[in-house]
């Protein structure tokens, strides 16, 4: 237990070091920032990207994504930039990364994108003390399956600074969202993923979920479903294999039911949106070929609780501080690739 107890911290004081040494089977790697205002229906998200094609690494590129959802005035607003990788710097020993004149450091980022149809500037320092949040067991962090990890850095960050959307500048006061490091040598072929840093009903708990199918040769795992919900001073973790692969995980176009339980506790939930709450992406697959991402983080979220030991039951709601994207290579469902 103690081992484990040190294989842990270990791994928390590594979690934003970066993954990428010139690897030619190809890689991805993010580190990604989002958060929502604290009573209204918008939100950001702000990612810095590697990408580096299978078998040809001398073709890195770092990528600088931005997104401003307004739910309020049904206005998403994106942009993307591509840079060569000699204009990049990402450090392996520490959260430090540069691309172009962007730059992501511990409790501060800044940046700027001036895109073919929008601009998005941001200005932020953020802050929290939350430890980090793994969706996987840690074993499975060191070897090559998955191919694809993530991790939460930070989770309940809170942002204050600007961002300016269009020329518009935009306050940034006690927004709380989370700071994300996720790569692999492939994207995982299809999967939703959520999150809610702060419910309306429960602003100090904060959900991580995702469900995911893998492609193995021609055959598909049953959808993996891994869930931790950090609620009132407890966490409760649905993240064993066996477990995730008995829990349930079912995602359409544009809403998602999940459970899972353990011996302690039982949890269910729903994310959904509507069409228009997403923005879609293209992300660049390092074996070749590209995925769809959809992305809204203005969707709304319950989730019901029942903690056996305790006798307890709760009801955790937020009509739109929930992060949820879908990756497939379905083209079929409806949202416009604005990136």
């Amino acid at each position: 237990m103690g081992n484990m107890k040190d294989q842990l911290q270990a791994f928390s004081q590594e979690v934003n070091f970066t993954r990428y040494r010139g690897q030619s089977e190809g890689h991805y790697e993010s580190f990604f920032l989002r958060a929502n205002h604290p009573h209204r229906a918008q939100a950001f998200w702000i990612r810095y990207t590697i990408f580096s094609p299978k078998a040809h690494p001398g073709n890195a590129i770092g990528e600088l994504w931005a997104i401003y959802f307004d739910a309020e005035q049904n206005l998403h607003v994106t942009a993307k930039e591509e840079y060569r990788f000699t204009r990049c710097d990402f450090d392996i020993l520490s959260l430090r990364v540069h691309i172009g004149n962007a730059t992501l450091l511990p409790n501060r980022l800044d940046g700027a994108i001036d895109g073919r149809r929008h601009s998005l500037a941001w200005d932020l320092k953020f802050e929290g003390s939350s430890p980090p949040i793994l969706l996987l067991p840690l074993k499975l962090y060191q070897g090559r399956f998955p191919a694809a990890k993530s991790v939460v850095s930070l989770p309940m960050a809170c942002f204050s600074g600007s961002l300016t959307v269009d020329g518009k500048k935009i306050e940034i006061t006690d927004w709380i969202g989370s700071q994300n490091h996720n790569w692999g040598s492939r994207h995982t072929d299809l999967y939703a993923w959520g999150q809610v840093a702060g419910f309306d009903n429960e602003p100090d708990s904060f959900l991580e979920v995702a469900t995911a199918r893998l492609r193995l040769g021609p055959f598909w795992t049953p959808p993996i479903t891994l869930i931790v919900l950090r609620h009132r001073q407890r966490e409760y973790t649905f993240t064993k294999l066996g477990q995730a692969i008995r829990a349930k995980g079912k995602f359409s176009y544009f809403s998602w039911e999940f459970a899972s339980r353990n011996n302690d506790a039982r949890i269910t939930g729903t994310i959904s949106a509507p069409r228009e709450a997403f923005v879609g992406l293209k992300y660049h697959n390092p074996p070749g070929g590209t995925k769809h991402c959809l992305n809204s983080k203005i969707a709304s979220c319950t989730l019901h609780l029942r903690d056996r030991l305790a006798d307890t039951t709760d009801v955790l709601e937020t009509r739109n501080r929930a992060a949820f994207e879908i990756l497939t290579d379905d083209e079929k469902h409806g949202v416009d690739m604005s990136a």
